[in-house]
């Protein structure tokens, strides 16, 4: 049986053909020294010698993070992700046993879907974000934005007239792309603000509307960001507090996921039954990066998963609270 250093050294080595093998191992590790998980398992009476299938894995529900510590194995925390929650719910904890392996994790996912940090400019308007502590993003677009190592990227907190000029310079004197990565309302309200030829960059939206005006469906938000830059394309980023890995989706609307990360979608009234591609379920998500937590998460959200692993999120339960990232409803 591997330990958590072997866990994290060989994540890079996930492929599609191992993805079972990886998983499995997790799984029995995870299910005899994590707490929290074993107890999930037990009073489900699961053996865990029948479990030999993804689909036979039990999937944590998400909940767990906001009234348990899940951790897996004896260590302390270099630092807690706590999600944005609403006024009245609990958030979630995410406890980070090594932050530079959440580094590595969200680097190098980066890198899969857009290459080198240092060709982008990375401009980022998460005002709903910067104004709490402990972010699992804004760590992650810190990061991002270091390794640009760009004097122009940074972060616009209200500045929307701050944020027009700088893009406005950068599209004239500079051969590198920006990325504005920015929360759903801000976008909206720089696009109704601001209007300008953005053709050739790249938006990523990300974190729906934080109660900030109505949700509003994904096609729409994108034919508004579409129209008032000039752009093909808006593209998504999926994450959350409780994952170490994001998915993106750069041009349909589906996302996809790094090597070691794989979404299934579950039935609404049967937490234990998968459902064909393309039907609409509930999201279960195993990211093979959650050593030290639980890589078996079985989320509140909506989605369809397609045959060729790449999924949508169509929205939320509807008793689940209003959390996280990607609340819009198709």
């Amino acid at each position: 049986m591997k330990g958590l250093k072997s866990f994290k050294d060989e994540l890079n080595l996930v492929s599609e053909d191992n993805f079972l093998e990886f998983s499995l191992e997790l799984f029995n590790f995870q299910a005899k020294n994590n707490p929290v998980y074993r107890n999930f398992i037990e009073s489900l009476k699961i053996r865990l010698e029948t479990v030999k299938r993804l689909e036979d894995i039990p999937f944590l529900p998400i909940t767990a993070f906001k009234y348990q510590d899940i951790m897996t194995g004896n260590w302390s925390s270099e630092l807690t992700f706590e999600s944005s929650g609403t006024t009245g719910f609990e958030v979630s904890r995410h406890s980070i046993q090594d932050l530079d392996f959440y580094k590595e994790v969200s680097r190098s996912v980066f890198e899969r879907f857009y290459g080198n940090p240092a060709d982008y400019h990375i401009l980022a308007l998460l005002p709903s974000y910067l104004e709490r502590k402990f972010s699992s993003l804004v760590y992650m677009v810190d990061h991002l934005i270091e390794l640009s190592d760009s004097v122009h990227s940074g972060y616009y907190l209200n500045d929307l007239v701050g944020l027009k000029d700088q893009i406005a310079l950068l599209h004239d004197n500079s051969e590198r792309k920006i990325i504005l990565w920015g929360v759903t309302f801000a976008l909206l309200e720089f696009a109704k603000s601001f209007p300008m030829d953005l053709s050739g960059h790249i938006i990523i939206e990300t974190g729906g509307m934080k109660g900030r005006g109505a949700e509003l469906v994904r096609e729409e938000v994108h034919g508004i960001l579409k129209d008032a830059f000039n752009i093909r394309h808006v593209h998504s980023e999926y994450g959350m507090t409780e994952l170490l890995s994001q998915a993106y989706a750069l041009t349909n609307g589906r996302f996809r996921c790094p090597p070691w990360m794989r979404v299934l979608a579950r039935e609404i009234n049967d937490p234990f039954c998968t459902i064909l591609p393309g039907e609409q379920g509930v999201l279960n998500i195993v990211d093979l990066a959650n050593i030290h937590s639980c890589a078996f998460i079985g989320t509140d959200d909506l989605g369809r998963v397609y045959a060729d692993g790449t999924f949508e999120v169509l929205g939320r339960l509807d008793n689940s609270d209003v959390r996280g990232c990607n609340l819009l409803f198709n």
